[in-house]
């Protein structure tokens, strides 16, 4: 197949409109329950009050703002896949956003701005203090109803693996920082459970302390990647993990290959997680996942270690005869040779590294 006939293939599996809609008329979408924000989302979306602020500001003086890109369910539900924090920004201030439990937030205050210093502390409005100054007055409220953004739908008839890396696309690099918290909306909106459950996994006592991952780390969403190499690294063919490519395409279409499935032997796989990670607390607390140099366990968290030792324990540990005794010359054992230790450097590509690594620690640790 040429670049032409592959181009008019591709083009065919994606079918969008265009509308120019009003904020007030999205308002009402969205209490009529027709435009899914996706409440989960927001622990993933750190906008500041200021860059909040800054939007308001633009719609305010009419400067044009990206337009929102919306995904058509086969209930005609509309899912916001991009403009999740202008759309979110909006619903705040006007006082009617809501949580995952179905709270309201509490209202956006604005911040003065350049062209605006007046903003500082405006509201919307205040129901407790009708003579409140700082609120908006009724013109204002109606500019801002009235203002229309641009929104392209993604229609139900279209291809949904093309929606996905639509999605993809559209926020990679963009307002959410990590390519987790990506994949984390991503799978908010192909199946919940599975997100539900992983998450629970993520806040398994033995498993954040034996990672024991910094602040940093924590709020790019990097204990949620962690499982997710768990659950699809795990028991992944050798034929599988030789070809593996870049790991960040193989978490995102592995994980979406899971959920959509759907069959996923939840008990069985979260059962291997918690006992890997209880062995590993009880031998090694916060020393599993770091270098042994030949006398003492060194530096912060190995990618390294985990894909060694936490993947070659899980490998193995339903299996008949597994015996996690001595777990801490298991490790340093598996430190001091010669093959695992060469795939352990820095600036070993991913890639190459992983089916190393794991096949190694697999062997290592088997029964």
């Amino acid at each position: 197949m040429g670049l032409q006939e592959e181009i008019d293939e591709k083009r065919k599996e994606i079918y969008t409109n265009k509308y120019s809609i009003s904020i007030g008329e999205l308002l009402h979408l969205y209490a009529d329950e027709e435009l899914d924000v996706h409440p989960e989302y927001q622990r993933f979306l750190r906008w500041t009050d200021q860059q909040k602020t800054d939007l308001i500001e633009s719609i305010v003086l009419g400067i044009p703002i990206p337009p929102i890109f919306v995904a058509q369910r086969a209930d005609g539900v509309w899912d916001i896949i991009d403009g999740l924090q202008r759309m979110g920004t909006i619903l705040q201030f006007i006082g009617v956003k809501r949580d995952e439990k179905g709270r309201r937030l509490q209202p956006l205050v604005l911040r003065a701005t350049k062209a605006l210093p007046s903003l500082e502390g405006m509201k919307w409005e205040n129901l407790d203090d009708p003579t409140d100054e700082k609120v908006f007055s009724k013109a204002q409220q109606l500019l801002i109803k009235r203002s229309s953004l641009d929104i392209t739908i993604v229609l139900k008839e279209s291809d949904e693996q093309s929606k996905y890396e639509l999605f993809m696309r559209l926020n990679t690099g963009g307002s959410l920082a990590s390519p987790q918290e990506v994949r984390n909306c991503l799978l908010i909106s192909i199946n919940r459970d599975f997100f539900k459950w992983m998450e629970s996994l993520r806040e398994d006592r033995d498993f954040r302390e034996t990672t024991a991952l910094t602040d940093r780390k924590e709020n790019e969403q990097y204990a949620m990647e962690l499982v997710l190499r768990f659950v699809t690294l795990r028991n992944l063919p050798e034929e599988r993990l030789s070809g593996l490519g870049l790991i960040g395409d193989f978490l995102t279409d592995r994980m979406i290959d899971l959920a959509r499935a759907n069959s996923l032997d939840y008990d069985r796989e979260a059962n291997a997680f918690q006992s890997t990670f209880r062995l590993l607390n009880q031998a090694l607390r916060d020393d599993a996942f770091r270098k042994w140099d030949g006398t003492r366990f060194t530096g912060g968290f190995s990618i390294s270690a985990f894909e060694g030792v936490a993947l070659g324990i899980g490998h193995n540990v339903d299996k008949e005869g597994f015996n996690g005794d001595q777990l801490p010359e298991k490790v340093k054992a598996l430190w001091e040779a010669p093959e695992f230790r060469q795939w352990t450097g820095v600036g070993k590509p991913a890639g190459s590294r992983i089916p190393r690594t794991v096949t190694i620690g697999r062997n290592h640790f088997k029964p």
